[in-house]
């Protein structure tokens, strides 16, 4: 028989209510008590009884996270994370994936079930082809929603993402610091809504302009899609086009890295001939040959981030209205993780080496 609210209660020595209220991830609980409850709650292995919980609570203990593409290697990341975090708050994750189409986006924002009809409590959506007019459209009295991503919630949802415009200009301002001037960008994007291309080129564009430097348009190349074989046309296109470059701004580390293996195929080195950079910090680029330099985001930051609004949302009554769009008086919070710029082998100067 498995253990229950009292057994963890006795070994954490609080209330019942306290674990309660731990596992219904009420805020209202000291930080020292809620980590004495959950490490208890390990220890026994005790879990809710879903059922039960929804009869009490009207709460399914269930949450939906909705990303574009599961086999993206940040995304994949970023969903292990938020499943770990939300395992912590006894909540059940299920994921599901819009592969960016903007039908389904809507469906999912929409309608607060997933495609097989589960009702879920509330929902992280990292979209990429809704925009504002479809975020504002939203049915009211649904489910608490958290964005994800670039897209501009404008107060209509609380919103969790890095500033892409600072990092990308990092990532530039990196390159102009060994050296480099004819810096190529691969990943614009302006078929989609969501702003990830847009705020990094708008990053580097900026970072060449405090260099003196003016932008080539012919240096800055779109693609369909975010991976490495269109990071590898990207590349092969500059080269048949002749177009002189010194350094590559890649918007996704699965673009540089494609890029980085048609440089190779080419007779390039990197980065003796070509300097990279790319962005995610996803593992494959802390292992390839050379290893790439990256933004790295705090994902770890993200989850937990994400998972702390949906709480705060659905916290009892005389809180926060737990709506899906804030009320007037509760605009969507916009919540800024911090990023890193990791230096590794793809941008060492001769003289590092």
């Amino acid at each position: 028989m498995g253990a229950s609210l009292k057994d963890v209660a006795q070994r954490a020595g609080v209330s019942i209510r306290t674990v309660s209220n731990v596992v219904n991830d009420f805020p209202l609980v000291a930080p020292a008590t809620r980590e004495r409850v959950q490490r208890a709650i390990e220890e026994l292995q005790y879990r809710p009884n879903a059922a039960a919980r929804t009869l009490r609570g009207g709460r399914s203990g269930l949450i939906g996270l909705v990303l574009p593409e599961l086999a993206s290697p940040y995304f994949g990341e970023l969903a292990a994370l938020v499943t770990e975090a939300a395992e912590r708050r006894a909540w059940t994750v299920l994921v599901e994936q819009s592969g960016g189409d903007a039908d389904r986006e809507r469906r999912l924002l929409d309608g607060g079930r997933t495609p097989g009809g589960q009702a879920v409590d509330g929902l992280l959506l990292s979209p990429w082809s809704l925009g504002a007019a479809d975020l504002r459209a939203r049915p009211a009295g649904g489910p608490p929603v958290v964005l994800l991503g670039e897209q501009d919630a404008d107060g209509l949802f609380d919103h969790v993402a890095i500033d892409n415009v600072t990092a990308a200009a990092a990532a530039t301002h990196h390159l102009l610091a060994t050296g480099r001037r004819r810096i190529a960008a691969i990943g614009l994007q302006p078929h989609l809504a969501n702003g990830t291309a847009e705020q990094r080129h708008r990053g580097y564009r900026t970072a060449l302009a405090e260099a003196g430097i003016r932008p080539d348009p012919a240096l800055e190349l779109e693609v369909d899609r975010l991976h490495r074989p269109d990071g590898a046309a990207a590349l092969r296109r500059l080269v048949e086009e002749t177009r002189r470059f010194d350094a590559l701004f890649c918007f996704t580390d699965q673009l540089a890295l494609g890029a980085m293996r048609a440089l190779y195929q080419l007779g390039g080195r990197v980065p003796d001939d070509v300097a990279v950079v790319g962005f995610d910090d996803i593992e494959d680029g802390r292992f390839s040959t050379p290893s790439l330099t990256t933004i790295a985001p705090d994902k770890a930051a993200i989850a937990e981030a994400a998972l702390d609004c949906l709480a705060t949302r659905l916290a009892p009554a005389g809180a926060i209205p737990s709506s899906g769009t804030p009320a007037a008086g509760n605009p969507g919070r916009s919540i800024v993780i911090p990023h890193q710029l990791v230096v590794r082998e793809s941008t060492a100067t001769r003289t590092h080496r």
